[in-house]
């Protein structure tokens, strides 16, 4: 919620923002820690309805041990 809020702040109308996150396949711990993992809709649905989802990628990121870590991308412009 800081970071969204903090992005709002931060953006002005018509400025983009692209977010990454764990993807719904993703880890459920990283360096130990508990993450929260989504779905390209339901990350966008963070932000609210005055960004408007421009485009949405998902990932395999392989890490340099080996695992395989998906990750989703959304890029957004706010309105």
């Amino acid at each position: 919620a800081a970071y969204v809020a903090q992005v709002r702040r931060a953006v002005r109308p018509g400025g983009h923002v692209i977010v990454a996150a764990f993807g719904p396949e993703g880890p459920e711990q990283c360096s130990g820690l508990p993450v929260v993992r989504y779905e390209p809709g339901a990350l966008h649905a963070q932000f609210g309805d005055s960004f408007e989802l421009l485009d949405r990628l998902t990932e395999e990121h392989r890490t340099p041990g080996g695992a395989v870590q998906q990750f989703v991308y959304c890029h957004c412009v706010l309105h």
